[in-house]
């Protein structure tokens, strides 16, 4: 059973090793298309974003105002 262990680790460690070495500097440019749908995503990510803050700032005014109207029937 550790010899299994034992071969296991190595494997992982030499991989890890050669899989970090990288390519030696071979980089390809974006084509037009990768540009447009990693711009599609963001979009998607703004136009969630806003509905998201307008949530949060309704939450934020409810629990002021129910504080606020706690206070003053006391």
């Amino acid at each position: 059973m550790k010899v299994l262990y034992a071969t296991i680790l190595y494997l992982v460690i030499t991989v890890t090793e050669a899989l970090a070495a990288g390519g030696g500097g071979s980089v390809k440019a974006l084509s037009l298309l990768t540009i447009f749908f990693l711009g599609f995503g963001a979009l998607i990510i703004v136009f969630q974003l806003v509905p998201a803050l307008i949530l949060f700032g309704g939450m934020l005014k409810a629990l002021c105002t129910s504080a606020a109207k706690k206070k003053s029937k006391v």
